[in-house]
């Protein structure tokens, strides 16, 4: 089987579902010619021709509404926002727009289109190029919100947002698009190409959207984690030696509230670990979901471990980046709690 990175994997899932369907198109800033920021659309445009893979002006409140538009028409555009940071002059048309259609029309339209953005830290980009805003997306009606942890996941998962009928916002951890990163940043890079999960098949297949995958078994604590935190997670566990349950969450909604119930009952402990800050993070919704579903089963407090409540910095990005040493104190306070 074919290994992939994660830059690849996304880029064939977008060719195999552009060459399934004609009204899939691909726009966005520099994602035609260029291929991209990431190179995420790179040979797109030669492939399928400049009016089904095109450049867009600066204008992420454009880009959005414009996918808006195409997307009640009939068309289904898988749009890139250069990075998430940039997201937020189009949050009024994703929010008010893109999610509510379908409600505000009693069903007569609907916005099949998925928004692409890189997120995440870990490649030294400051405030600007570093946030995760998952949580603005989750906390949003009609949204369906995404963020994969490896190659397999990101081409099955984004080709079954493609094809899903409402909108769907699609994160992807720029950090990972190279290879699996378990937050010692001062060790040589592994390539997706030696990991088991760099496999990556060809043509068609999804991952469904709403359905967790248990990364790693274990019998004493249940981490939930997304994204480049499930690494991290496998990491802390390995080097404390404790038999951690990783479940990584895939898709933040719908949330697979079966697999976290079934975990956490299992182990009677619970680790929520994500990269975005604390305060109002995806966490604070999973620590009640948790508490309201399993309180009985706890036999500690949860634990929650996450960015700090500052802007992400530059000069200490690894002081702010919640590596395995945080997270293995976290589970370590699970365990005595």
């Amino acid at each position: 089987m074919p290994r992939r990175t994660m830059i690849e994997a996304i880029r064939e899932a977008m060719a195999v579902a552009m060459e399934r369907d004609d009204d899939v198109v691909v726009f966005g800033e520099d994602v035609g010619y260029f291929g991209g920021v990431f190179r995420c659309t790179q040979g797109l445009q030669a492939r399928f021709g400049k009016s089904r893979c095109f450049d867009a002006p600066i204008s992420e409140l454009g880009i959005v509404g414009a996918a808006v538009g195409m997307a009640a028409y009939g068309l289904k555009p898988c749009v890139e926002i250069q990075f998430a940071d940039y997201m937020y002059p189009a949050y009024d048309q994703i929010v008010s727009e893109a999610a509510r259609l379908r409600y505000r029309s009693g069903g007569q339209f609907t916005a099949p289109m998925v928004v692409r953005m890189p997120t995440g830290g870990g490649i030294f980009g400051g405030q600007t190029h570093s946030q995760s805003p998952e949580a603005l997306f989750t906390h949003v009606a009609g949204l369906k919100t995404v963020v994969p942890s490896n190659p397999y996941d990101a081409k099955g998962l984004l080709i079954a947002a493609i094809e899903d009928p409402d909108p769907v916002i699609f994160l992807e951890p720029k950090r990972l698009y190279n290879g699996p990163f378990d937050g010692h940043h001062d060790r040589p890079v592994t390539p997706w190409a030696r990991h088991d999960l760099g496999e990556v098949p060809d043509g068609h297949y999804t991952v469904p959207l709403g359905k967790a995958a248990i990364r790693r078994e274990g019998s004493a604590v249940t981490v939930l984690a997304y994204g480049t935190i499930v690494h991290v997670a496998e990491a802390a566990a390995a080097e404390t030696g404790i038999d951690a349950e990783i479940v990584d969450l895939r898709t933040l909604l719908p949330l697979d509230m079966e697999t976290i119930e079934t975990s956490v009952r299992k182990t009677g402990r619970c680790v929520i670990a994500h990269e975005a800050t604390l305060t109002s993070g995806f966490g604070a919704e999973l620590v009640a979901l948790v508490q309201e579903t399993c309180f009985y089963h706890l036999e500690a407090p949860i634990v929650r471990v996450a960015g700090w409540d500052t802007p992400y910095p530059h000069a200490q990005e690894w002081a702010y980046f919640p590596g395995p040493e945080r997270v293995g104190r976290a589970l370590r306070a699970a365990l005595e709690g």
